[in-house]
């Protein structure tokens, strides 16, 4: 039997962009074990197998369905969105999650990847959501979750290049969010901190360094502060529960901020006269350029 037809044709269907590692694939499984029919989307099928593992393993691999999907390609976005409404008849949530981490000091980083960021992270985001809403305006409900960061709230050095996609993301939102709630649509934006997803040893691994570097010191005080936050940091799956709530929720707020200390460190940002933000920055900044 396909595994298509071994679910209910009444499982509300939700449509997760970068599905292939990290908070999506973690959403996924979530959302497979509320009941869900998954459609889980990622460039390259092949790289599927850790989703199949860990569904399997769960017992809801027959709930989940992957498909190939660069969002940067408008074309195929268009086209997939297509082939899924017309298969399952509705799209009631999607997850805008794919995206990656460009990292480096504004000067060191190349404008080419200035712009993969941003045809990535943020106008994926757009194209995804422009071609799903019309499914979901016909029907007058559905709900669009961006996947955000806490870098979208407060920059830090070393991360512009995400930090401007994310504060991106979060402006189309906020404007999205208006313009659909009198359709009965809602979007919403969480923001995580740091958690143990492949997204940072991507984006550290990504920064281009170069020997003569003017910031080659404090972009390496930035590499050690990143990874030790990395090895501390808690389980995609803590967001990914959340997501899972916020899409059953009939009424989610706009802003969902996750992890150990961002509420706080947000709060600081605003309240904080921006100089005093500013010296404790640069003051951890330089504590970590005298560790080894």
């Amino acid at each position: 039997m396909d595994r298509r037809a071994a679910a209910s044709g009444d499982s509300p269907v939700a449509l997760v962009t970068g599905a292939s590692s990290g908070f999506g694939l973690h959403i996924c499984l979530a959302l497979a074990r509320e009941g869900w029919r998954v459609i889980a989307t990622m460039r390259n099928v092949q790289r599927s197998g850790e989703l199949e593992h860990e569904a399997r393993q769960a017992g809801v691999w027959p709930s989940i369905d992957c498909m190939p999907l660069d969002v940067t390609d408008r074309r195929a976005v268009e086209r997939t969105v297509r082939d899924i409404a017309a298969r399952y008849g509705r799209i009631d949530a999607l997850v805008n999650n794919a995206g990656f981490a460009v990292g480096g000091f504004i000067e060191d980083v190349p404008l080419e990847d200035w712009y993969r960021q941003m045809e990535t992270n943020f106008f994926g985001t757009v194209a995804m959501t422009k071609a799903v809403l019309p499914v979901m305006r016909e029907r007058r409900r559905g709900t669009i979750v961006n996947m955000s960061s806490v870098s979208g709230r407060m920059a830090f050095p070393g991360y512009a290049a995400y930090a401007s996609s994310k504060f991106a993301v979060e402006g189309f939102t906020e404007s999205l969010r208006l313009e659909l709630k009198p359709l009965g649509i809602h979007a919403v934006l969480v923001e995580p901190g740091a958690y143990k997803t492949a997204i940072w040893d991507k984006g550290l691994g990504s920064i281009r360094l170069k020997d003569d570097s003017p910031y080659r010191q404090p972009t390496e005080a930035v590499l050690r502060y990143s990874r030790r936050t990395a090895e501390t940091a808690p389980h995609p799956r803590e967001v990914a529960e959340a997501v899972a709530r916020i899409v059953r929720s009939s009424s989610p707020r706009l802003r969902y901020v996750m992890g150990k200390g961002s509420f706080a460190a947000i709060c600081l940002s605003r309240l904080l006269p921006w100089k005093w933000y500013e010296r404790a920055i640069l003051c951890a900044m330089r504590r970590q350029s005298l560790r080894k």
